[in-house]
């Protein structure tokens, strides 16, 4: 019988959110999530404590099929035994034997990115054949460019949604004529209802496979924020990616601030069950410890997923226990309080000022165990930072808070009207914050 969902209204702006009996997909996903090393990844996971952290999903990237198209008598995908000697079922054995889960990736469209087959018009052969392999977490890609022949002959209206003919929606459903394609900016065209478009049609039909199916797949996309998924993603996923890709192996600064920025304009649209993704996790791939603690804690703030990519036998024991911290995953996977933190101040830019290389420097989001606050520092030097009571919604009404340092574990007492501390450069200070914690004691999580 096919797995029972619930469609009901979420806190979500105007969405429909994806709600299963069983909870899959209510919080976000912890995991890894890379092109290789899967066996050994799962292992490290157990071995380092990810396991016992809450660390569940192993997730494995493009490139596991065989290039040259499907099996001819039953159009099913076939895995590359040259690097999967145990094939998928094998592979998802070994996996769930550690305890873990196993997630694949497919293709919404006629390739993957590395010209693999992908789902598009198979998408009920596919779903069967990854609930027999044992799949437990999908996720799905649309590139673009190879899921039809790009328009050449673009004119101002009904051919703004996608970069192919067959995506565009009918002109009765924009508000007013544009003259931007899609393809050509990389942005979304205000007045458009993209949820109708092929894209999102696409994803449906996979995520409708799915469903069939008796085991419970958790289903997320990536389209790397187009068509304004944030606006149609919860009608079919649990969590879509809203930014490009952060990097490929090496991490990269910039990125991390472009994502950090635009998902700070979007965060209405994450809450239970559905979730802004903003990539992968690239922990100790070339930041610094200080851009490493400001990559992961406003990643486990904004309650995305949570998906290493990394190879996790060189972490550190710095780096380790950073992505263990216990304050930040409990924030990111609080059971009663779904909403993500969320800039409170910008700080030297004007309050909502889009920046992709600096962006909002003071958060603060609501959980069980108290406020939590962030303070950022994007700049080349160290500064002074100040979280004042009064500026912060879930604390305006305070005029003595007791404050808890979620990186070094201390109780720094109970303090008036704000808490001063010293940045150092690209670093983010972060506190918990409450009236119930008692001095020299640790938050009960």
């Amino acid at each position: 019988m096919p797995r029972n969902i619930i469609f009901a209204i979420s806190i979500l702006p105007a969405v429909l959110a994806l709600e299963r009996t069983d909870n899959i997909g209510k919080l976000p996903a912890l995991g890894w999530n890379s092109w290789d090393k899967i066996l050994a990844a799962a292992q490290a996971m157990v071995d380092l404590g990810f396991k016992d952290a809450g660390y569940e999903y192993v997730i494995l990237d493009d490139c596991w099929s065989i290039k040259d198209g499907r099996d001819p008598s039953t159009n099913r995908l076939q895995p590359d035994l040259t690097k999967f000697r145990a094939g998928m079922n094998g592979t998802a054995d070994k996996v769930h034997s550690s305890g873990l889960k196993f997630g694949m990736y497919s293709s919404a469209g006629t390739q993957t990115g590395a010209s693999y087959p992908g789902s598009l018009g198979y998408e009920a052969i596919d779903a069967e054949t990854f609930a027999e392999w044992g799949v437990d977490y999908l996720k799905d890609v649309i590139d673009t460019c190879l899921a039809c022949n790009v328009d050449p002959n673009f004119d101002s209206v009904g051919k703004v949604n996608g970069s192919c003919t067959d995506q565009t929606p009918e002109t009765e459903y924009y508000t007013w004529p544009s003259s931007r394609p899609f393809c050509a900016t990389g942005f979304p065209v205000d007045g458009v209802d993209y949820s109708i478009s092929k894209t999102a049609q696409r994803f449906k039909i996979m995520e409708n496979a799915l469903l069939e199916q008796e085991r419970t797949i958790l289903y997320s996309l990536c389209q790397w924020s187009v068509n304004q998924v944030w606006t149609w993603g919860n009608e079919t996923a649990n969590s879509w990616h809203m930014s490009n890709d952060i990097g490929f192996r090496i991490a990269n600064w910039a990125r991390v601030l472009e994502i950090l920025n635009v998902n700070s304009f979007v965060l209405d649209y994450t809450n239970f069950w559905g979730r802004n993704g903003p990539d992968i996790l690239e922990v100790v791939n070339g930041l610094s410890l200080e851009e490493d603690r400001s990559h992961f804690a406003p990643w486990a703030m904004m309650k995305g997923p949570l998906l290493m990519g990394t190879d996790l036998t060189k972490l550190d024991q710095a780096r380790t226990a950073l992505l263990k911290n216990k304050y930040l995953l409990a924030f990111n996977q609080d059971n009663l309080i779904g909403e993500p933190a969320k800039p409170y101040k910008w700080g030297q830019n004007d309050d909502r000022a889009f920046n992709s290389s600096f962006s909002a420097m003071y958060w603060s989001g609501a959980s069980t165990n108290g406020t939590m606050v962030a303070m950022f520092n994007p700049l080349g030097s160290t500064i002074s930072m100040s979280a004042i009571w009064e500026e912060i919604s879930q604390l305006e009404a305070a005029g003595r808070c007791h404050v808890f340092d979620v990186w070094t574990e201390q109780d720094r007492g109970c303090i008036e009207n704000k808490m001063t501390t010293d940045v150092v450069s690209h670093d983010t200070a972060v506190y918990l914050i409450a009236s119930y914690f008692l001095r020299g004691s640790k938050p009960d999580i």
